[in-house]
């Protein structure tokens, strides 16, 4: 059986009203915009197809020109209602040939972490009865409370925390909005209170705790930990062989009476190798396509700069360096006296004490260009956490 498709409607239209001021669907986590979170969750799946946002009839242009926004991805203006703003996505859809046993997938743009599994869960639900939608059950007992004082305890059996995405086949839908245009005086907060108007069957699936909605400003240091998660690792290595002149460049210092290093930096192996980890621990494109070796990077930049920019990068993809560790392999000149002098400078250029950073020599024991003396190479490994507010 095959795995059924879907399209999607990302509602972010709303006006960020409990945010302080603050706009949610943009602001940063990561050093992603919230909403670019959102539809990338989406993205990635093979089961989805069409996608469209809903926003504020005067962030289209901003949303539209966005270059965090995928290419595939159509922004259509919202409604002054939740229920106005799904319509007119739905809207797009049909004009677009939409099938009536299509899923269509309508989900809060301010929900940034919502599960793949879950994703598909829903689709495959909606797909075989027609309408379906994740609910958490309530763990805490609830109360009814009246101008301040508790007036009674509710029983909490059968009850749930409705989420999305929430799945309905065009048709269903449609058939709803026949009896209920989006429109009409009758206001609901989410397509299955529509549906249950209707009298049409929703299934639920399984909820996810971690499927939250950023409503309040307190929500999005809890959105950014499980979106950035806990400890990564990252490893990094490079290696030139030795050209003219000198002195050599290694670690973030210079060595007098050493060849210098061949490439079109500097050729500081040790910083290269580092903000290679550095960059694949945070997720972040390599050291190349950052600095390409032409005419976009001048010949001869100091690694120092190179590192410098990554260390900035990584911090602002929302990332705190917490240790790395630096293999240097060459058997000349000798590192000995040199190695806590690169520890520090290590140090100083990521951003951590001198105690979260290792640094080890190898002669290479003779073996290859390192251990011939003809070049120099460095591995690192370096670990990041979530940067905490």
């Amino acid at each position: 059986m095959s795995t059924p498709k879907a399209d999607l409607v990302v509602v972010a239209a709303g006006a960020s009203s409990r945010m302080g001021g603050h706009d949610k669907i943009t602001a940063s986590i990561g050093g992603r915009p919230l909403l670019d979170w959102t539809i990338g969750r989406f993205a990635v799946l093979r089961q989805i197809e069409q996608i469209v946002v809903v926003a504020q009839p005067d962030r289209v242009d901003e949303f539209r020109a966005a270059t965090w926004m995928p290419s595939r991805v159509v922004v259509v203006p919202g409604g002054h209602r939740r229920q106005e703003s799904v319509a007119a996505g739905v809207s797009e859809l049909q004009r677009r040939g939409v099938d009536r046993d299509t899923v269509v997938l309508v989900h809060d743009g301010a929900r940034p972490a919502v599960d793949p599994a879950l994703i598909t869960a829903v689709i495959d639900a909606a797909a075989t009865h027609g309408a379906a939608i994740p609910v958490l059950p309530v763990g805490e007992t609830l109360k009814r409370v009246d101008s301040g004082v508790v007036r009674e305890t509710v029983d909490r059996t059968g009850l749930g925390f409705a989420q999305t995405p929430q799945g309905v086949q065009l048709g269903v839908l449609q058939d709803a909005y026949v009896r209920f245009p989006p429109d009409g005086p009758q206001t609901f907060t989410d397509e299955a209170s529509l549906l249950e108007a209707c009298t049409i069957p929703v299934r639920v699936v399984p909820g996810h705790v971690d499927n939250i909605k950023v409503t309040v400003p307190a929500d999005l240091p809890r959105a950014a930990s499980i979106l950035l998660g806990g400890p990564r690792v990252g490893y990094g290595e490079d290696s030139h062989p030795f050209g003219p002149g000198e002195p050599l460049a290694l670690g973030g210092i210079e060595i007098a009476g050493a060849p210098r290093l061949s490439g079109h930096s500097d050729g500081d192996v040790v910083l290269h190798a580092v903000a290679g980890a550095l960059l694949g621990a945070a997720g972040l494109p390599d050291l190349g396509r950052l600095f390409p070796a032409d005419a976009r990077t001048p010949t001869g930049i100091a690694s120092v700069e190179l590192l410098s920019e990554v260390t900035s990068r990584v911090t602002s993809a929302g990332f705190s360096p917490t240790l790395v560790d630096v293999t240097i392999v060459g058997s000349r000149p000798r590192l000995e006296a040199r190695v806590d002098e690169i520890r520090a400078r290590l140090a100083e250029l990521v951003g951590v004490g001198v105690d979260q950073v290792n640094v080890k020599a190898s002669t290479g024991n003779l073996f290859g260009m390192e251990g011939a003396g003809r070049g120099i190479s460095a591995r690192a490994i370096a670990t990041l956490e979530p940067a905490r507010s």
